[in-house]
């Protein structure tokens, strides 16, 4: 039985079935179906906020829209970063992005005889439109995405209760009421705006 406790929000966040070719030659997952749900990209980062929540949604919707009517492929999508990877949260953004796509950087898996290659999928510092390009390796079918959580805004609360706890000088219950409001935030991106169009900009 499992000892991990997430916040109940995570259940509500939509999951993502993928198809792993290289799971179903090495016997991994039968069909080479996978399933990924939103704590698993917290597992991965170590923790939950809004840019880890961004990209994961981001992820999902790209890989949903390049996927029409069948399971996403792991390992046949490129993606493209507007930021070099040691910029800002490009770093933590590839991360999570790779998770759902399999896509890796130069130290990714190299393949068994030419397949199933998974290096070099990522590209970063690219001149593109948005922050984020997924291409299919096969057809070329291309989605631009980006996040723009200024659209959700933190609890007034939050800056002063920060302060405090990167200070030391928070109180417990003060501590509690910050994590509590950090999830919130994480909680109206996934759940009340994964499809706001004026939080998540997606296009061909």
């Amino acid at each position: 039985m499992s000892s991990e406790r997430f916040p109940a929000f995570f259940d509500q966040v939509p999951r993502l079935v993928v198809r792993d070719p290289l799971a179903e030659f090495l016997g991994a997952a039968e069909g080479g179906v996978l399933e990924y749900g939103y704590a698993d990209a917290v597992r991965l980062a170590g923790h939950s906020c809004p840019t880890v929540a961004s990209a994961y949604a981001l992820a999902h919707h790209a890989l949903t829209r390049l996927f029409p009517g069948e399971l996403p492929v792991r390992g046949m999508v490129q993606v493209s970063f507007q930021h070099p990877l040691d910029e800002g949260v490009t770093g933590v953004i590839a991360a999570v992005v790779g998770l759902l796509s399999g896509s890796a950087q130069d130290g990714g898996f190299k393949g068994i005889a030419g397949r199933f290659v998974r290096r070099n999928l990522q590209h970063f510092g690219e001149h593109q439109p948005l922050a984020l390009r997924f291409v299919r390796s096969d057809s070329g079918a291309t989605v631009h995405a980006a996040a723009e959580l200024s659209k959700v805004q933190p609890h007034p609360e939050m800056a002063e209760l920060m302060r405090r706890c990167m200070r030391d000088e928070a109180a417990p219950p003060d501590a509690q009421r910050f994590a509590q409001l950090w999830q919130d935030r994480v909680r109206r991106v996934l759940v009340e705006h994964w499809e706001d169009p004026e939080v998540f900009h997606l296009s061909a």
